[in-house]
């Protein structure tokens, strides 16, 4: 497999994005080598890029510049509105297909084939010099979130009594992105339901170095770009029904004892480019091979399907099994069993 070297500091990251893009752009304008090298076209949401990107990499190797494979980062909702345009072949995505973008993919004529690809366990960060907020229970952090919290808790003695009065510095997902859709629920009980006096965006690395950058500071993202920037910033473990204190981690995550904030993550296929695209068929075969997730998933942060999950996901996309097995929106308490039930069903 291809040697990742992490972390990217986010300002050589945008470069380095933005010079593949333009060579590729470059490339794909060229009549002889877009047909000499047929492109897979993935967007969605910026917590599944880093699994996008680590197999979107590993499969260009293998196919030694015979197939490209092109990732975007616009989010969820971004990225279902480009894939229910047509626009893309592949969008990753961190909560399920709202019954508004399944009636847009309609409207297009866009059929879709729902495969989970992964579970995460959505983290909860501080500065590594915040020693009071180690173990935040949910009742606590909807304190923090809650469209109520607007303009008045703003200080972190608010929160919990004994707590300094540092002013709070809040950082999270932008309101287009699954995470944001997924986190609300599990904290405030409903999707975008959430105080908006705090730095949103699309790009996880900001809510990285805010948290970096602040003592004061409490963000929320996937767990890779916790296990990327470890030392950095810390998790904050959420108190559970029992009273113990958990962490986001591959174990928690893995035996659903980290709740609730443990889910499952996305890639929906369009059976159009399925049916039409023999490279797109190559690349889903890669994606869904069970040591390819084995290794990539897992070097990237996340929890790999199980090699059986793996398998029965490959099995549906070939079958070309349309539709969402979810009603409009997320589920929280989602297991890795679930998920194999879910690839099964």
């Amino acid at each position: 497999m291809t040697s990742r070297t992490h972390p990217i500091a986010p300002a050589s990251k945008s470069l380095i994005k933005a010079a593949t893009a333009a060579f590729m752009l470059g490339c794909l304008l060229t009549p002889s080598f877009a047909q000499q090298a047929p492109t897979v076209l993935i967007d969605g949401s910026s917590t599944v890029f880093p699994i996008s990107e680590a197999m979107a990499e590993e499969f260009q190797n293998k196919q030694s510049g015979k197939i490209l494979a092109t990732v975007g980062s616009s989010g969820t909702g971004g990225g279902f509105k480009k894939f229910c345009r047509g626009e893309t072949d592949i969008t990753g995505a961190s909560r399920p297909i709202r019954s508004e973008e399944i009636a847009l993919c309609k409207e297009s004529g866009i059929e879709f084939i729902e495969l989970p690809v992964a579970v995460d366990a959505l983290a909860t960060i501080i500065n590594p010099g915040n020693d009071w907020a180690t173990c935040l229970s949910v009742a606590e952090l909807k304190k923090i979130w809650e469209p109520e919290a607007q303009g008045k808790v703003q200080n972190w003695n608010l929160v919990r009594e004994g707590f300094p009065s540092g002013r709070l510095a809040l950082f999270g997902a932008g309101t287009d992105s699954g995470t944001y859709d997924y986190y609300t629920l599990a904290i405030n009980g409903k999707e975008h339901s959430s105080r908006g006096d705090y730095t949103a965006t699309e790009d996880d690395n900001i809510t990285i170095q805010g948290v970096i950058g602040d003592k004061n500071a409490l963000g929320f993202l996937g767990l890779a770009y916790l296990t990327e920037n470890a030392g950095k910033v810390k998790a904050v473990a959420i108190r559970q029904a029992d009273g113990s204190c958990v962490e986001p981690s591959i174990a928690t995550a893995t035996d659903g004892t980290y709740q609730p904030l443990t889910r499952p993550l996305f890639y929906y296929v369009s059976k159009q480019a399925a049916d039409a695209k023999e490279h797109v068929r190559e690349f889903v075969a890669f994606l869904f091979d069970a040591d390819n997730q084995k290794e990539l998933v897992s070097e990237v942060g996340y929890v790999a399907l199980p090699a059986e999950a793996a398998t029965l996901a490959l099995m549906k996309f070939e079958s070309r099994k349309t539709g969402s097995h979810f009603e409009g929106g997320s589920k929280i308490g989602v297991t890795v069993t679930d998920l194999v039930q879910d690839a099964a069903n």
